[in-house]
């Protein structure tokens, strides 16, 4: 099958069109004939080698992590799902490879396809819808009332928690640059700081939740937005030591995990606040319930280009650019 294949870790050159074979079915996993696939920050880094630690990927690999298709096969313990259903899905880590024509997705990390979204549509949620999800509604425990500061809120995540945000009945303040203001407020955002004119930590006080996605710098900063017991939730780093345990790293790796976030988590208990790390999982349950929330009219799919799947390597460097306005997506057919 035709794939985009990472090789060796690098720059944009490491990646390149090319045939692999097709996945291997495991008894509990299907076979999805890919129609659309997300392009995400994680795409690049990965490539780039910045993630090592955390996925250590063996090479080739095929990148990826969103997907929209139709299933061709299902394993014979999978019961959910035949083929013709259109679905969509993060794969698991180590199962991931939208960037090609098939993929071999866990039953448990697949949900039905929304019926009213297209399939490059339903190729833009998956990760971001799920990100958002695990951050403010796992990790955050968000309450109709409360207020939550969602950084870059013209970007994928941006975008779609602010949308979850409004739906669980938070007051929401982000940051944006000033051709994006208008927009992001018609995303619901009830305070929207144009950084380029603005500095958000002389502005927001008082907040129960921050949703970091930038910098060290605006992470340490976004410590004094928060009140006392509130929750600062960072989706960029630095990883934790509760995450080390999470995904029972070696003790070398928990060792690293541990000095790259004292300095941040020292700073956190000094504010009296609590700093944790978000690596997203793959979850087709909460799939579904973004399903539905999308089905009701909740929430809607942002979708900044389309590009055609021979240009999927010009699509990473486009997202890596930093000018996307939602989520970029990769056509195969």
């Amino acid at each position: 099958m035709k794939a985009f294949i990472l090789e060796r870790y690098g720059k944009k050159g490491s990646v390149r069109l090319g045939e692999m074979p097709e996945p291997e079915l495991h008894d509990d996993e299907v076979v999805v004939q890919v129609h659309a696939a997300g392009v995400n920050p994680l795409d690049f880094k990965i490539r780039s080698g910045d993630f090592k630690l955390i996925l250590p990927y063996r090479l080739p690999l095929i990148l990826g992590h969103d997907v929209a298709g139709v299933v061709v096969r299902v394993g014979p313990r999978v019961q959910q799902f035949k083929p013709g259903d259109e679905v969509y899905s993060r794969p698991d880590d180590f199962r991931i490879g939208a960037f090609a024509e098939f993929i071999a997705i866990k039953e448990t990390s697949l949900a039905i396809k929304p019926k009213a979204l297209t399939m490059e549509e339903a190729a833009s949620i998956p990760l971001v819808g799920l990100t958002a999800w695990q951050a403010l509604i796992e990790k955050a425990n968000l309450k109709p009332g409360q207020k939550v500061f969602i950084q870059a809120g013209s970007g994928g995540v941006g975008a779609f928690a602010i949308q979850l945000a409004k739906h669980l009945g938070a007051f929401v303040a982000t940051t944006t640059s000033t051709a994006n203001v208008d927009w992001v407020k018609r995303l619901g955002a009830d305070i929207v700081i144009d950084y380029k004119k603005d500095d958000f930590e002389n502005i927001l006080h008082g907040y129960d939740v921050v949703l970091n996605s930038q910098d060290s710098e605006t992470l340490a900063k976004s410590l004094s937005v928060l009140k006392p017991g509130g929750k600062l939730i960072s989706i960029s780093g630095p990883p934790d030591p509760a995450f080390g345990e999470e995904i029972r790293a070696p003790w070398f790796v928990k060792s690293i995990m541990r000095l790259l976030s004292f300095g941040i988590r020292r700073k956190a208990n000094r504010h009296k606040v609590s700093f944790s790390f978000l690596f997203m999982k793959a979850n087709g349950a909460q799939l579904r319930e973004i399903t539905a929330l999308i089905d009701s009219g909740a929430i809607h799919p942002v979708v900044d280009r389309i590009f055609p799947f021979e240009s999927t390597r010009e699509s990473m460097e486009y997202v890596e650019s930093g000018r996307a306005k939602g989520k970029v997506v990769v056509r195969m057919r």
